[in-house]
């Protein structure tokens, strides 16, 4: 029988590891809330960034191979015809979508999000002096394209730039948008002369029962721009490199980034992420499959233990967004389950308006963990 993925319990892995999941609490304190898989790695991106240490081969990042890796995982997984050529390499997601929203608004100037979504965006958006501006998912979790077409209306109604970040798929909610919503969002854009910017990360991490579009693949999204990694999807985070892909009409601008943006991406994390695009696919299909197992398993255990929290099954990403409103917790459960469970989570006010109440749950460890992190959250309730 082939070792589980995800395996292993929380003291080997808190011997083991030293990023920040398994650093920041007190060790009796079980984490699931940064977005780190408890994974054993790929092999194909063991042995490339081995070979490279052994060859040397650890200088600045070249440009071109990181790209076609991407653009031939894409033409497979999701038939995205992109042209590697008018990719752009970055730092990471988040510095690459910085680095857009104060290309394409000015300063002070609005960005629309759809809260909750993931936290980072938020601080993104103020460290680059512009303000958030929030047109809140559905109570179903869905795109509210009415609530997006008021408000782009309202940001653009005195002449200024805007601009829309997309989490596509969505975090903290796992939803994966439709090619219908995608649509929708952009004709409104076009029509209110909104920058729509997507977040695609966690793209790969789409389960069979959904089927992930790239934004960038509808009608009415050429003046779009795609930024994505192979972070998420192969627990790369430590290994930095990002990519920018522009729709057609968004090249010209995109051209514009300071060469001191472009040139931040690791060589070895280009390395990395390349050989993940290229020959993770197997170790990728195994990943999802653990993780399908580890959603259903968690919505048992809610359903079971946490009768008063309301959980929808995520489509997509390993992060299950928590509805604690029923518990009568106040604002933030994740202080009560920290402090009286012994298990951190991600506080849902850090997602925005509609994260009050809720909290986000990283199921990407084992079953083992899963369990008794879920028991050591009804326990604190009695």
């Amino acid at each position: 029988m082939t070792a589980r993925l995800l395996g292993d319990d929380a003291a080997a892995l808190r011997r083991d590891r030293t990023s920040l999941k398994w650093q920041t609490f007190p060790e009796d304190v079980l984490p699931l809330w940064v977005a780190e898989m408890d994974a054993a790695p790929c092999p194909a991106v063991v042995t490339a960034v081995t070979d490279a240490m052994r060859r040397g081969d650890t200088g600045y990042a070249g440009t071109g191979g990181y790209a076609a890796a991407l653009a031939s995982f894409a033409a497979a997984e999701w038939r995205w015809r992109l042209d590697p050529r008018e990719a752009t390499q970055v730092t990471d997601v988040l510095t690459g979508i910085a680095r857009l929203v104060e290309l394409f608004t000015d300063p002070g100037g609005p960005v629309v999000l759809s809260s909750p979504v993931y936290n980072a965006f938020f601080l993104v958006v103020d460290s680059v002096g512009r303000r958030s501006v929030d047109a809140p998912l559905t109570d179903a979790g869905r795109l509210d394209l009415d609530a997006l077409a008021e408000t782009f209306r309202r940001v653009t109604a005195g002449g200024g730039r805007a601009a829309y970040l997309l989490c596509n798929p969505h975090n903290p909610t796992g939803t994966v948008h439709t090619a219908q919503e995608l649509g929708a969002l952009a004709a409104l854009a076009h029509e209110h002369g909104v920058q729509v910017l997507s977040d695609e990360i966690h793209a790969p991490l789409t389960y069979p029962t959904s089927r992930f579009t790239p934004y960038l693949t509808v009608p009415g999204a050429e003046a779009g721009v795609t930024v994505t990694a192979a972070s998420k999807a192969w627990n790369l985070a430590g290994l930095k490199a990002g990519l920018v892909v522009p729709g057609a009409e968004a090249r010209g601008a995109v051209r514009a980034l300071h060469p001191f943006v472009t040139m931040g991406a690791s060589h070895l994390g280009v390395i990395a992420q390349s050989a993940a695009w290229r020959q993770g696919g197997q170790w990728l299909r195994r990943m999802r499959g653990e993780l399908d197992d580890n959603r259903r398993l968690l919505a048992g255990l809610v359903a079971q233990q946490l009768p008063g929290v309301r959980l929808v099954l995520p489509e997509a990403t390993y992060l299950a967004w928590l509805d604690c409103r029923g518990l009568a917790l106040g604002d933030n459960p994740a202080a009560v389950f920290r402090d009286r469970g012994r298990v951190a989570l991600s506080a849902g006010p850090q997602f925005g308006a509609r994260g009050a109440g809720c909290v986000r749950l990283n199921f990407a460890t084992s079953p083992e963990i899963l369990r008794k992190a879920v028991r050591r959250m009804a326990g604190c309730l009695g």
